[in-house]
């Protein structure tokens, strides 16, 4: 066989290499294979028809457990006392907004009854006149709208406090929430129902046995007497609107003076029972402290 490199004959005998120049005498056909397919098909799945639920030839001995069905992703349930936190972060700044108010409608009012005793002797300047009827009237329904605007919150924020409440004692509130609403809102309720459920709420948070008769505090007595005071004088004053006469319109001037006044009192003062509750009602937190002990 002839070398393809040297192109001498090996002669017979040799092997498969030339003793010349060490070739591989055989002759070598190189064929190229396509690279293997990096996603290779998935094998399909037998498709088994169905024949029916699963069949045993013993009665089965395993189950689910007797419980209630619980769905995993269900969020848990805010406490009472959360919601009535959040509920007072908005009820704070608009008793401050109604206290604020209130002041500038009991300024107008008092710059009002100054202006009637000066106008029995002289004639007024008519800017001054404009500018005590525009603060009166600012003062006045601005107060109004603040009032509104702090009923629904205060509401929601007793009914949260009074859950909370029936939480740490570990009962149930001895009212209903329409009992509840309906005391805060009907005039003649409204000066009972709002003071009881504080001072219930204030029992469970003294911790004070449920069987016990509630006794308010210093406080609560004060905002009691200032919110049924303020809802007696707003009867009042509404009714005293219908009256005529001079001496009549400047007694109006008094008793919306003192009510302005009374009501900035009962915004600063629920704004401290609103603090105190929430201090009291709320869960009591253990304290662990570390001691350093030496040893000998």
């Amino acid at each position: 066989m002839q070398c393809s490199r040297c192109g001498r004959d090996s002669p017979p005998g040799s092997g498969p290499f030339c003793q010349y120049c060490g070739r591989y005498l055989a002759p070598l056909a190189w064929v190229a294979q396509p690279p293997p397919d990096p996603n290779p098909p998935l094998p399909r799945r037998p498709r088994f028809r169905y024949t029916g639920p699963p069949r045993y030839r013993d009665v089965p001995r395993w189950g689910f457990p007797a419980a209630p069905w619980q769905d995993e992703e269900q969020p848990e349930r805010v406490p009472a006392i959360e919601r009535a936190r959040a509920l007072a972060q908005v009820l704070v700044p608009l008793l401050w907004t109604l206290a604020a108010v209130a002041t500038v409608g009991f300024a107008a009012e008092v710059l009002r009854y100054v202006l009637l005793l000066l106008s029995r002797e002289d004639a007024l300047p008519g800017g001054l006149v404009a500018f005590s009827d525009a603060a009166v009237a600012f003062g006045g329904w601005a107060s109004v709208a603040a009032v509104l605007g702090c009923g629904v919150p205060a509401i929601l924020w007793s009914l949260r406090m009074r859950e909370a409440a029936a939480e740490r004692s570990g009962t149930v509130p001895s009212r209903s929430v329409v009992a509840v609403v309906v005391g805060w809102l009907v005039p003649g309720l409204n000066l009972a129902v709002p003071g009881g459920v504080l001072a219930e709420i204030e029992h469970a948070g003294l911790d004070r046995p449920p069987a016990e008769r509630p006794r308010p505090t210093r406080l609560l007595l004060c905002w009691w007497g200032a919110w049924g005071a303020s809802v007696v004088l707003g009867v009042v004053v509404f009714l005293w609107t219908f009256r005529s006469g001079v001496q009549a319109l400047a007694d109006g001037v008094v008793l919306h003076a003192l009510l302005n006044l009374l009501c900035a009192v009962t915004a600063v003062l629920t704004i401290r029972v609103v603090r105190y509750l929430e201090a009291l009602v709320e869960p009591t937190r253990v304290v662990r402290r570390e001691i350093l002990v030496a040893l000998r």
